[in-house]
């Protein structure tokens, strides 16, 4: 169903939105999301569900989400990233947004619902690989992630392109980053059966660098893409 867009008072509108959100906090939901690694700092606990409710009574805005961002409100962010439109996403917003990234579960949302449908998703997969601050760099490798779901008319060399910024990367031992790292590689393996062949044959060398970070990341893809070399898992 092709959703609605906003076109009321954009300050009246946030307002109201953001009164909302604050009504809907649930204290222990933070401290259980905090127990998963989400910053608890500015967040309500409110669920995904709740926030989609809100965007199906509100609509889409590009204004508004611009707004929500704003607020600095962890669920606010989510919001505005689900109710963004990609096609008026611009570069400048897209490096203000992540630069504003302080918890894996706002990265992935909007990396993953949002900016991988822009122009710019595989410029700034490139880019934000190869930044050195943790959530940027977790963003680029997410960005990766989405595009092998999201981009089905992509050939197999456009993800081999890649290999270089995962292997590269596998020695970074910061959580947020190496999961990230390991995410990608396995997305790429799950795409087809010959990208499986390289992602298999990558993950062994990365493994071979043997730092802790790489040999997790090796081990626990390779675990993942057996798998499917054995018919545990259907193919994609």
């Amino acid at each position: 169903m092709r959703q609605t867009v906003y076109t009321g008072d954009i300050g009246t509108k946030t307002f109201e939105i953001i009164l909302k959100l604050k009504s809907l906090a649930n204290p222990k939901n933070v401290e259980g999301m905090a127990r998963y690694g989400i910053n608890p700092k500015n967040t309500l606990g409110i669920t995904i569900p709740a926030l989609k409710a809100i965007l199906r009574e509100v609509g889409k805005s590009h204004e508004l989400a611009l707004k929500l961002w704003d607020s600095g409100i962890h669920e606010a962010k989510i919001l505005a990233a689900l109710m963004d439109i990609p096609k008026v996403v611009t570069e400048e917003q897209m490096e203000r947004w992540v630069k504003d990234f302080d918890s894996w579960d706002v990265c992935d949302q909007v990396c993953s619902k949002l900016f991988v449908k822009t122009t710019f998703a595989y410029v700034k997969a490139r880019q934000w690989c190869k930044n050195d601050e943790e959530f940027v760099k977790r963003a680029g490798f997410v960005m990766i992630t989405s595009l092998t779901v999201h981009d089905k008319r992509a050939s197999d060399n456009v993800f081999l392109d890649f290999f270089d910024l995962i292997k590269e990367a596998s020695t970074d031992d910061r959580n947020f980053v190496k999961k990230a790292v390991n995410w990608a590689l396995r997305q790429i393996g799950k795409r087809n059966q010959p990208l499986r062949v390289e992602a298999t044959r990558l993950a062994h060398e990365i493994y071979g660098i043997s730092t802790k970070s790489s040999k997790w990341i090796a081990r626990d893809a390779l675990r993942e893409l057996e798998k499917y070399w054995t018919g545990q898992r259907n193919s994609p």
